[in-house]
């Protein structure tokens, strides 16, 4: 018999020549401690047996009747340590040193753990058709205790067994992972590619779509209001019948149709009005993003600039891991004695590891263990680590910021290059994107650093706001409960506000290499000066981009769906037998999603670019031989201009 001690990782495998593949816990009971779940493991003996008890029986029953019943004691030492064969041992020791169990109970076995033999018997839970146990300690305990212990070695083995398929999962599918994700990328180039042919007819499907569905609604409103005409109780108003927590209810009345359609008619006639007014803006907002697309056309090494964004998140992440690691870990280690027996006046109080067992604690409290508590110290340095991991915090906040505006400048840059070009595409830049990435390394850190940090303090502001929230939940009042979701909400909308001027500000920073302060303070004004313009351009393009994004998902999440379970047939026999087809699934899904959020979020700084470029252009030029523009032909002929005035160069 092979003994498995207590936070053992090992199970019965190395005993089938023994035929002893079954796992036995000397006492369940522990099992539904806490420490189950921090230590994925049962804090109890555990040994291999070949089957497992069929009665219940305890250590003190079976010494006392050892003498004329031998049987029994030869039956129950099969579930003892390898080797104890000493009856007359007195309980306390056995006990004590963990000799034998203290009970035995009937049990099955289940993925090869004894686990009691529950029944229902008139919806009362029953082992062996009782209702009570000993437990070998002089109690009588209920057999809902060992439900909770069999619950706590569930838990146990689910998190190992579905932590292990998933890695399983992953080892065998990872290449298939990296193909899906590959095809998402070039799906993305494609929808960029076709964007550019598509975003007219895109936009207007979907806006027709959507007058076509209200005035649906419309109509079924009506229908609603005129069938519920003549029944009894449907007159009635709301005021009638009061607040109701089954809404249900309001669907009975004709007022509550005749407002949705009222409602409704309010919507159709605002979306109508504002396509007849605006018809030109948004006319202006496809060509746009059609130009984005043939400036990214000719651009395209922009479109994998992401990579070196992620590359540098990645590097402050792990800046920020490891120094948060290395100042958790600034301590002595410190622990502290962990019992289970409530009783127990040790415990929760430090210990030394090494001399834990010659102590009189084991002897005090039987099953105590000298567990890990935390790393700390007494020291000044200790006392403030809390303001260190919070430094860190904003630095690492800093950093990341900083890393999406270079990237953000340098699109920007490059974009921009393609827009101020007076011939297309002769006039750009031999290496465009390059170019901007070395005038913003050079000249314009100052002004990006500026900008993250600005942005990062507020970003610290709400997780301090978020801890706070955290720690006081459950003993603040209702004022500060109110007054941290209003502050909570405030610093909510001023990143978002900050956020939109960062990104128009490093645009400008990027065409005239103005300081942070004075290009946001230009792009500002320049886009209340085309409010307009700005509103209808984020909404379509927004539109267009999200369809994009859950397209490309979407497709390939449906082919990778196929192709995990089986239902391709040219390529059932490539695809990997998985224990959970949807963990490859959902990655594949996540990371297309991710993939064409990167592409898209290139061309939505590059529609961002060309427009502030465009609204400059209309203000700096009249399209006179003089002042001629820099838009292109369509952009020109949508402005109402009968011929493009020849360009000139910008000095």
């Amino acid at each position: 018999m092979s003994l498995l001690t207590t936070g053992s990782w090992k199970l019965c495998r190395n005993q089938n020549k023994r035929n002893k593949t079954i796992l036995f816990y000397f006492n369940i009971l522990k099992c539904a401690s806490p420490v189950v779940l921090i230590n994925l493991q049962c804090p109890t003996t555990q040994l291999c047996v070949s089957k497992c008890p069929d009665r219940f029986a305890t250590y003190i029953d079976v010494q006392a009747s050892y003498r004329y019943r031998p049987d029994q004691w030869n039956y129950f030492k099969q579930y003892c340590k390898p080797g104890f064969n000493n009856p007359r041992k007195s309980v306390a020791q056995v006990l004590r040193d963990e000799d034998c169990p203290s009970m035995i109970i009937p049990s099955r076995p289940f993925l090869k753990r004894c686990f009691p033999d529950f029944s229902t018997k008139n919806g009362v839970l029953t082992v062996a058709n009782q209702t009570t146990f000993k437990d070998g300690r002089g109690k009588t305990r209920n057999v809902t205790d060992l439900r909770e212990a069999a619950n706590g070695i569930n838990n146990v083995l689910d998190a190992r067994s579905v932590g292990m398929k998933i890695f399983e999962d992953y080892a065998i599918s990872w290449y298939w992972i990296l193909i899906g994700l590959f095809i998402a990328m070039i799906v993305s180039l494609l929808f960029l590619v076709l964007l550019r042919f598509t975003a007219g007819v895109l936009f207007w499907i979907f806006i027709f779509g959507v007058i076509g569905i209200i005035g649906y609604g419309t109509w079924h409103c009506y229908w609603e209001y005129d069938h519920l005409k003549g029944i009894p109780g449907s007159d009635l108003t709301v005021y009638d019948i009061g607040f109701q927590t089954d809404f249900r209810v309001y669907l009975q009345l004709r007022q509550t149709w005749l407002a949705f359609m009222i409602i409704l008619c309010v919507v159709e006639i605002i979306i109508i009005l504002m396509l007849i007014f605006l018809r030109n803006r948004i006319r202006i907002a496809i060509a746009l993003l059609k130009e984005g697309s043939r400036a990214i056309g000719y651009i395209m090494s922009t479109l994998f600039y992401p990579i070196v964004t992620f590359i540098l998140i990645a590097i402050c992440i792990s800046y920020w891991a490891v120094t948060a690691v290395f100042l958790a870990t600034s301590g002595e280690p410190v622990y502290k004695v962990m019992a289970n027996q409530t009783l127990c006046k040790y415990a929760n109080l430090t210990c030394d590891p090494e001399t834990f067992n010659t102590t009189n604690v084991t002897k005090l409290c039987p099953g105590a263990q000298c567990t890990f508590a935390f790393y700390g110290g007494e020291s000044l340095y200790h006392k403030y680590i809390f303001i260190f991991q919070l430094a860190n915090a904003f630095v690492f906040l800093w950093l990341v910021n900083f890393a999406i505006a270079l990237g953000q400048c340098t699109l920007a840059g490059a974009f921009a290059s393609y827009y101020w070009a007076s011939r297309k595409p002769a006039d750009i830049p031999l290496w465009p994107l390059f170019s901007s990435f070395g005038r913003a390394i050079r000249y314009h850190t100052g002004s990006l650093a500026f900008g993250a940090l600005i942005l990062a303090i507020v970003q610290l502001i709400r997780v301090v706001l978020e801890y706070l929230d955290h720690k006081l939940k459950g003993t603040q009042n209702s004022f500060t409960r109110f007054l941290l979701c209003c502050l909570k909400c405030c610093f909510w909308c001023l990143e978002k506000f900050l956020k939109f001027i960062n990104r128009n500000a490093y645009i400008m920073i990027a065409i005239y290499g103005k300081n942070f302060c004075t290009s946001a303070k230009e792009a500002f004004f320049l886009l209340m000066r085309n409010v307009v313009r700005v509103a209808v351009l984020d909404k379509v393009t927004d539109f267009l981009l999200f369809l994009g994004k859950i397209l490309v998902a979407g497709g390939v999440g449906v082919l990778a769906f196929f192709f995990f379970t089986q239902r391709i047939p040219v390529f059932a026999q490539e695809a990997p037998a998985l224990n959970y087809y949807w963990v490859p699934l959902l990655t594949v899904i996540i990371g297309s999603y991710l993939v064409a959020h990167g592409f898209f979020s290139v061309y939505a700084m590059c529609v961002d670019t060309l427009f502030l470029c465009f609204c400059e252009d209309l203000e700096r030029n009249d399209g006179s031989t003089a002042k001629p523009y820099f838009m292109s032909a369509s952009l020109h002929r949508i402005l109402g201009k009968k011929e493009l005035s020849p360009k000139k160069a910008i000095g």
